[in-house]
């Protein structure tokens, strides 16, 4: 007995529930707990952990920073992480048959899902990339590491050897008259400095890869390299999610561990080296005057937002394919702490690399950092070229890369397969679920295609800073109010507290209430204060391009009055209001997928009075059972007196 209740809270049941294989046979369930926890894991930590918010800790106060991040997880991250999967476990359904809590809100799982196509698009490019900086890396000598290839350019300088650059040369012939060499050397450095370094790695990626075109409305041509790496990806991510989450749940176990042995290779070798230290300081020497200062506070809150994966409807994919009585409250918590531990802990794999770099250099570590792309693909591969056996570490380090984003991209592709085929609903179309994913990942491979061209960056940044910036927050916010509000805070505590076994603890009531959607309005405003037009190193985009990405942002928000606008006008009712309520009302079927949970006010009308009845009978026909075969028995063992009133044994029976 000890040992099922121990093996059903393996399997994310409570202590007592009878274990099963797949509590939901029709849809599915995670194999074990482990599964959907290495999962979210890999979906909430991503690229962004990496190569984002050590640039955020260094630019906003270094240590000082550490405080408005992690009250906003405490206030924000986690409270809003808990109500995402409790939302969608509880029902076991995707990203729009949740909103069968209020229909007239089912435009908010459109907008997810419309957020969750554009990250799935430029994500699995980013990630196509990196796989090909990791087959480039295949080699004895990283090809970004002098200046002397056909790609560069007289501004190239590199950090090993004067004598492998080209803007340098001439400074040497220059100086050559010079009778002290020390002095001689001196003078370059001071010219190198002066002048605005271009980086072999820079040229590398901006000339060779990319081979960037002269303006976003320029494509140019496909890059053939960069375009079979991206099919590669879309046929990995399929590969990983032919069966669902049944597949999946394997593949996390790799996916979602290994990062943290390179991040954990890479520290160690990081801090063995000279100037590591002063990265690392650079990093979280706190200055506290930052505190007051609202940049600080809202690029803590937008981090920890975005960070998280919140309102991009994976979380609530995820958790649908939970068992009903699964402690998702202590999930979040883990799922939530460890997403923002590992953002802390890559910045001192970063930092302490850079710090490195910078000291080889002479120059301030401020000088080296970057984020994003530029951080991926130029600075940190550039530090990677001063370390001896250097194609190792960027094998590692690209690797690691793959396996974050490959992380994030089976959730993304999941949210939108289990979105169309729970939307569906038909037993057809679940046996052929398999086809729905190859059909998306087909989709998503050929929307792809634009950015492999040489103009494909400039798409890439744009999508990155507009499809899912103000818009996520729009929607967590209108999902917030409609379960808080419309649908009744009362009523969903009651939910959970059936689904887990105890009420949400006061402090979530009053931060799901209250704190979360003032933060988030408070996110909301900061963005809108804090726009400024997108760029890509000196190149001004267009305004049309803006216009095309304003729309893009637009496009998933605009999803949520068009549905609702929809829904009133197709609802049953003679006025207007009547309309309203019923587009407001909860649909019949809300609440408890499978029928055993489906207790209290979710039973089925006259259902538990059935139940009774035929508990009753049931009982009434084992009771005739036992009286019978205890006759029988009786009549068996009757002795039967023979004419000479001698005693006869029953015959035996066959």
């Amino acid at each position: 007995m000890e040992e099922k209740q121990f093996s059903g809270i393996l399997n994310g049941a409570v202590p007592g529930e009878q274990v099963k294989k797949d509590e939901n046979s029709r849809r599915g369930n995670w194999g074990n707990q482990i599964e959907f926890v290495l999962t979210s894991v890999g979906y909430a930590v991503g690229l962004g952990n990496v190569w984002r918010f050590p640039y955020l800790c260094y630019r906003n106060g270094g240590g000082a920073f550490m405080f408005p991040y992690f009250i906003m997880l405490v206030f924000c991250g986690i409270p809003l992480f808990f109500l995402e999967l409790s939302f969608g476990q509880f029902t076991s359904l995707g990203c729009l048959g949740v909103w069968k809590v209020s229909p007239m809100f089912k435009g908010v799982g459109y907008g997810m899902m419309v957020v969750s196509t554009y990250i799935g698009i430029y994500y699995n490019v980013v990630i196509c990339i990196a796989i090909y900086y990791f087959f480039m890396s295949m080699t004895n000598l990283l090809p970004w590491t002098y200046c002397n290839n056909p790609w560069n350019t007289p501004e190239c300088s590199g950090v090993l050897s004067t004598t492998h650059t080209n803007s340098t040369l001439s400074t040497l012939s220059t100086l050559s008259t010079l009778s002290n060499v020390s002095t001689a050397v001196s003078a370059v450095a001071n010219v190198v400095n002066r002048t605005k370094r271009t980086s072999p790695s820079e040229e590398y990626w901006r000339n060779y890869v990319l081979n960037v075109s002269d303006g976003i409305g320029n494509f140019g041509e496909v890059r053939l390299p960069i375009l079979g790496c991206l099919a590669i990806s879309w046929v990995v991510v399929f590969l990983c999610l032919i069966r669902g989450v049944k597949s999946s749940g394997k593949v996390v176990y790799f996916t979602a561990t290994f990062p943290y042995v390179v991040l954990t290779i890479l520290f160690v070798r990081g801090i063995t080296l000279e100037g590591a230290v002063s990265g690392i300081k650079y990093y979280l020497t706190p200055q506290w005057q930052k505190i007051l200062d609202a940049k600080v506070w809202g690029d803590a809150a937008s981090q920890i937002f975005y960070s998280l994966g919140c309102a991009w409807g994976g979380l609530i994919t995820m958790a649908s394919y939970n068992k009903f009585h699964n402690n998702c409250f202590r999930d979040s918590i883990i799922i939530s702490v460890t997403n923002c531990a590992t953002s802390v802990y890559a910045g001192f794999v970063i930092f302490s690399i850079l710090g490195f770099m910078a000291h080889h250099l002479g120059v301030d570590v401020s000088e080296v950092a970057d984020q994003g792309p530029g951080l991926a693909f130029v600075a940190y591969p550039e530090a990677l070229t001063l370390l001896p056996v250097s194609p190792l570490w960027s094998l590692l380090f690209f690797f690691m890369l793959i396996l974050l984003g490959l992380g994030t991209q089976f959730c993304l592709l999941e949210t939108l397969v289990t979105a169309i085929v729970d939307e569906i609903g038909t037993d057809w179309i679940i046996r052929r679920k398999t086809f729905i994913t190859l059909g998306v990942a087909v989709v998503g491979f050929l929307l792809g295609v634009p950015l492999t061209t040489q103009a494909g960056i400039y798409w890439l940044l744009l999508m990155d800073n507009y499809a899912a910036s103000f818009s996520l927050v729009i929607i967590s916010c209108i999902m917030c109010i409609c379960i808080m509000y419309v649908y009744g805070h009362r009523n969903y505590f009651k939910d959970v507290e059936m689904m887990l076994g105890f009420p949400p603890p006061a402090f979530f009531r009053i931060c799901w209430r209250f704190i979360s959607p003032v933060i988030i309005s408070f996110i909301l405003i900061f963005t809108v204060i804090q726009y400024k037009p997108i760029t890509y190193n000196d190149y001004v985009y267009p305004n049309w391009s803006l216009v095309i990405a304003f729309f893009m942002a637009l496009s998933s928000v605009v999803c949520i009055p068009i549905y609702a606008i929809f829904k009133i006008f197709t609802s049953k009712g003679s006025t207007f209001s009547e309309r309203l309520k019923n587009a407001l009302r909860p649909d019949p079927d809300w609440g408890p997928a499978l029928q055993e949970h489906r207790l209290g006010r979710y039973a089925t009308p006259g259902a538990e009075g059935v139940e009774v009845r035929a508990l009753k009978g049931d009982l009434k026909e084992m009771e005739e059972g036992h009286q019978a075969e205890k006759e029988h028995k009786d009549e068996m063992g009757l002795t039967v007196r023979g004419s000479n009133g001698s005693t006869l044994k029953p015959m035996p029976t066959a």
